[in-house]
């Protein structure tokens, strides 16, 4: 391989900690107090009173331990030894050879994690929560040419139990769950022939709104589908105006529903 400049500097080089001699010729090597395993002599640079010294001649490698070509004295000084590792220019990496241990990312490093771009480790995918699905099941007059609130009695299903479908109708962003909500409904009436008007409150106040002339046959329903960033405490319900001339009672069979998710961001 050939490079533009200087050759880049590979290995891992370690300056091993330091060696006191005594009358022997064997030396612990170790960094940090933990035990190297240098190679072969030759991984090493050996510097004894102040001559670097011939690998193989001058001294070799057993395991963790430098073993001199003869036993040292007290006034032998040992330098330095540094250990040079692997200094071989790597091709292609081997499969299963580098561990989570050698990535500097930051996060929880397992199996339902991934690697981001920014280095640092992420779940993968989420879940569309919280979420609901209401029904009504019971019969509610709406009195003519005034919002009524839907009284969705019913709950198919309600992940954070954050739906209140006894006393108020409404669901509740939890804490923690801001973000944004796909917020779908309908309202079905029966037999109705007037102008309909179903509406988001959103904190108690009307927000978007979906408008309908219902003719006089059995099929009546209006629907509408909204997505809104919706914070902790932020509560959402529905209303529906009818001005037939009478009150008219809402369908309680499945045309009549309101539901909302979190979207994954």
């Amino acid at each position: 391989m050939a490079y533009l400049g200087r050759q880049p500097i590979v290995g891992n080089y370690q300056v091993l900690d330091a060696l006191t001699a005594t009358t022997t010729d064997t030396y612990a090597l170790t960094k940090n107090s933990v035990a190297v395993f240098p190679q072969t002599p030759a991984n090493c640079i050996v510097s004894l009173n102040g001559v670097i010294q011939a690998p193989y001649d001058s001294y070799t490698i057993s395991g963790s331990n430098i073993v001199f070509a003869s036993a040292l004295t007290a006034s032998d000084s040992i330098d330095f030894i540094t250990v040079l590792g692997d200094v071989l220019n790597v091709g292609t990496v081997s499969d299963g050879t580098i561990g989570l241990a050698k990535l500097s990312a930051t996060g929880t490093k397992d199996a339902t994690t991934f690697l981001r771009g920014d280095n640092t480790f992420a779940s993968a995918g989420g879940t569309n929560t919280p979420a609901f699905m209401v029904h009504k099941t019971t019969s509610q007059s709406v009195p003519n040419a005034t919002y009524t609130k839907i009284q969705f009695n019913s709950v198919k299903f309600d992940t954070d139990n954050a739906f209140d479908n006894s006393t108020n109708y409404r669901f509740t962003v939890p804490t923690g769950k801001d973000g944004k909500y796909l917020i779908t409904a309908q309202v079905g009436f029966g037999s109705i022939l007037a102008n309909v008007y179903f509406r988001l409150y959103l904190n108690g106040s009307a927000v978007n709104y979906s408008f309908l002339y219902m003719s006089n046959n059995t099929d009546n329903a209006i629907s509408q589908t909204f997505l809104r960033n919706l914070s902790a405490g932020d509560y959402i319900e529905y209303y529906v105006y009818q001005a037939s001339g009478g009150s008219k009672n809402i369908d309680t069979s499945d045309s009549t529903w309101f539901g909302a998710y979190k979207i994954i961001e």
